[in-house]
């Protein structure tokens, strides 16, 4: 049986309100959480993702109360993360009404708290938030493609992408997936923003190396950057933010391009 792809609109939330940037940055308005989500849902989306982007910077746990509103209205799965740290933050997620819990700045901080998450709730509620950042060689003004540098092509961010943890991405994902990680989700900040489609490359670099599902996340434009991911690696899942909020495309329309391309998904 062929397993279907999934689509999965994602909700960056500050202060209560969905917002979308370029590379972590250059943040704007995109609307109110509660409606998109339930929208999304109606037009079909697999999933739905909650991150509170502003949390683990600011030193605080999600807002719990808002993430209730947003499972009430939605009758899929729903991942919420940013700045869980402990056991107690994440079951009140849980309880609050997500199916998953998505940890990154928490993760790589306090790595145990992967396998005691997993331990509690099931392996199938823990997803490991990945923002990943190519290493640059700013003397030589490129990215460095060397084959004695492979190993750094690719670097772990935390708090909200601002700052670099010197994890190689490609360790870290094996590591998070042996700590017992049900689910990556990974973002390229490069990509992030840019409507000019997902890092392939690094996208399939990660999905090579783990046997968990992987969420490619950061950049999609238009369809066919998702068409591009699915066909170009063996991602379980593309996310994509922009290209819904601002109803440039609908989730259903998305997912019709998708099936009569080849790629197997949900209607």
């Amino acid at each position: 049986m062929t397993l279907t792809k999934r689509v999965i609109p994602c909700l960056d939330v500050d202060n209560g309100r969905v917002v979308k940037g370029m590379h972590f940055a250059s943040i704007k308005d995109a609307g109110d959480p509660v409606s998109l989500a339930e929208k999304y849902s109606n037009e079909g989306a697999d999933e739905i993702v909650f991150l509170d982007i502003t949390a683990s910077e600011q030193g605080r746990e999600t807002i719990k109360a808002l993430v209730s509103k947003v499972a009430q209205v939605i009758d899929i799965p729903f991942t919420v993360g940013g700045g869980v740290k402990t056991l107690q933050h994440a079951r009140d997620i849980l309880l609050s009404g997500a199916d998953k819990v998505a940890i990154n700045t928490g993760a790589v901080k306090n790595p145990e708290i992967i396998t005691k998450l997993m331990e509690i709730f099931g392996k199938q509620c823990v997803v490991v938030a990945m923002d990943v950042k190519r290493n640059y060689d700013y003397q030589k003004g490129k990215h460095v493609f060397s084959s004695d540098s492979k190993k750094f092509w690719f670097e772990v961010y935390i708090y909200g992408g601002k700052t670099a943890t010197g994890l190689d991405a490609i360790e870290w994902a094996r590591e998070v997936e042996r700590l017992g990680a049900g689910e990556i989700l990974l973002t390229s900040i490069d990509m992030d923003g840019t409507k000019e489609g997902y890092d392939i490359q690094l996208t399939k670099e990660i999905v090579n190396a783990v046997n968990i599902p992987v969420i490619a996340s950061g950049g999609c434009g238009i369809p066919k950057h998702m068409l591009d991911v699915f066909l170009q690696s063996n991602v379980d899942a593309a996310l994509a933010a922009s290209i819904f909020h601002y109803k440039t495309h609908s989730v259903d329309r998305v997912k019709e391009y998708l099936k009569e391309n080849g790629v197997p998904v949900r209607i």
